[in-house]
């Protein structure tokens, strides 16, 4: 089996922090979004993989080069952001496999073990969750042995409450590529793309058999309140406490937040949903609901539902900051003087 990531986007919603960063690799609970995708990869026995890349292509490949040696990555460029069936089109070339297609802007547990298990009639998996707002999403309708019949985007009418979270595993992989190409071959929708849904409904439409499978947990990472929201359950989990390496003092430190080694904290109130990640420094502040990136700098300030990129400075400041990686911030606020 094989994977196919489309990794393309400019990642709008994330702005500032990825005019320098692709989306995939912001950070979440001190780990890039597309390292947890990779690590489930690889622990499923998936270790090829074609990236669909574009915006910033040179750091997704030094970091998968770098952080992933053990996998087998190609690379094809998206040079017109055409949708997410104009994206995969272009993975036909390494497509001669079963294929698991992943996109990342969302992190997600699930049992990946299923496709091992199919019943050999079915030609592939969607991985849906329920959710109670359903007009926010496409949503899958299903007949009454759990098989796609088709899918909605954002209803008007609770047809369905199974939202597409962006993961399938597809058998028929001819049958897929077909769908694509009778996809595009049609003019693109309202928002001038191509959408994968579509070839996952052309594949229904000629008799193959797609079932939708359960989701344990799905995160948004695609925009910054969601990412704070992502970085909750993270470090409220397995991704939570105080490194032995990292040098606290003075302070008060939440249970439910992230200290990572080699980061300086003295003289503060640490919140839950907090991570302060490697090299960075806080002195004589609060903070909540607040990422502060590798190697920034936070003083005399007390924040929440903030983002601190890596290697920022923020002096005096109080309320919610959103700031790009080397930025400088100096505010009148507790502790500070105006600049």
């Amino acid at each position: 089996m094989k994977a196919v990531i489309p990794l393309a986007g400019k990642g709008t919603r994330l702005r500032p922090h990825t005019h320098l960063t692709p989306k995939p690799l912001i950070r979440v609970a001190g780990k890039p979004v597309l390292d947890f995708i990779l690590d489930d990869l690889l622990a499923a026995g998936v270790s090829e993989v074609v990236f669909i890349v574009g915006h910033l292509q040179e750091a997704i490949r030094a970091h998968i080069a770098a952080s992933y040696p053990a996998i087998r990555a190609h690379y094809v460029v998206q040079e017109v952001q055409d949708g997410t069936a104009g994206a995969v089109a272009l993975a036909r070339p390494w497509a001669d496999d079963e294929l698991l297609i992943l996109f990342a802007d969302t992190l997600f547990e699930v049992d990946l073990t299923i496709t091992r298990t199919l019943d050999t009639d079915r030609a592939g998996v969607i991985w849906a969750k329920e959710v109670e707002d359903y007009q926010r999403f496409g949503v899958i309708v299903t007949d009454d042995n759990g098989d796609m019949t088709r899918i909605v985007e954002k209803p008007s009418e609770p047809v369905s409450r199974l939202a597409n979270i962006g993961l399938y595993y597809i058998r028929d992989h001819d049958l897929l590529f077909e769908g694509i190409e009778e996809t595009l071959s049609r003019g693109p929708g309202l928002a001038g793309e191509y959408y994968l849904t579509d070839a996952f409904q052309y594949m229904v439409d000629a008799g193959a058999r797609i079932i939708t499978a359960p989701v344990r947990t799905w995160l948004d990472a695609g925009k910054v309140d969601a990412l704070l929201e992502a970085n909750r359950y993270l470090v409220g989990g397995s991704r939570g406490g105080v490194d032995r390496a990292a040098q606290v003092s003075e302070s008060v430190v939440s249970p439910l937040a992230r200290i990572e080694a080699g980061a300086r904290v003295t003289g503060c109130r640490i919140g839950g949903n907090v991570t302060v990640e490697a090299g960075a420094r806080v002195r004589n502040s609060e903070l909540g609901d607040t990422i502060v990136g590798r190697g920034a700098r936070v003083e005399g300030s007390r924040l929440t539902r903030s983002v601190i990129g890596s290697g920022a400075v923020v002096t005096g400041c109080a309320g919610s900051l959103n700031i790009m990686d080397h930025s400088e911030v100096l505010c009148p606020g507790p502790g500070g003087s105006q600049s």
